[in-house]
């Protein structure tokens, strides 16, 4: 299944975000910063990037039943979506 931005929805807006906090994270180490603040900032980051993995999963879903409800065959099987979701987990 090829990524467009069309097809993975808002999770490309995710993992900008995310590129944004994992910057200022890298920032924050680097000079020195609270550890507390530290770990919080990662522990978003590491959501931020779960949530648009679960997105992609989800859209490429959608994405293979409206193939099979147009009967065409999807790019890819229920069995590989299913293995690509269990990875994030």
């Amino acid at each position: 299944m090829q990524m467009k931005p069309e097809l993975v929805g808002d999770a490309l807006t995710r993992l900008r975000r995310a590129q944004g906090q994992l910057t200022a994270l890298i920032e924050d180490i680097e000079e020195g910063g609270d550890c507390a603040q530290v770990l919080t900032q990662l522990a978003a980051v590491s959501r931020a990037l779960d949530r648009a993995g679960f997105r992609i999963v989800a859209s490429g879903m959608r994405y293979c039943q409206q193939s099979r409800d147009n009967d065409e065959e999807p790019e890819m099987t229920e069995q590989e979506l299913e293995r690509l979701f269990l990875s994030l987990a």
